[in-house]
């Protein structure tokens, strides 16, 4: 998905905010959204504060939240492993008593909830 597209697609829909952080890093997570199929933008939250440093908001459907989360867990997990701090491969996940594969985004193995995660609500079916 390209930012054009993003931006026609969350042109009329209602927006929420996901994250808050500097803009380098709000840029990098709506490029992951982007190359996900997300449509994300970035919008500034201006403070009237002069002690305020300047932070970006990260804007997308609700519906698309939780899909956002498993972006940055995945992201936080990879930079500890590049520093070495996990494994490179993590133990496998048990199932659940019912036969349910672990979640990619958090490692939960729990039936889902109406197609998604229990535990961090990432949207599977």
């Amino acid at each position: 998905m390209t930012s054009h597209e993003a931006e026609k697609a969350l042109a009329e829909a209602d927006v929420v905010p996901c994250v808050e952080m500097g803009l380098a890093d709000a840029r990098k997570l709506v490029e992951a959204c982007l190359a996900e199929g997300v449509p994300a933008l970035v919008h500034r939250e201006a403070c009237s504060k002069p002690s305020c440093s300047p932070k970006f908001q990260v804007l997308v459907r609700p519906e698309d939240t939780s899909r956002v989360a498993g972006l940055l867990r995945q992201g936080w997990m990879d930079s500890l492993q590049r520093e070495g701090l996990v494994p490179a491969q993590p133990a496998p996940q048990a199932v659940s008593e019912d036969g349910e594969p672990p979640c990619p985004a958090c490692g939960t193995a729990a039936p889902l909830v109406q197609g998604a995660c229990s535990d961090c609500g990432l949207q599977l079916e």
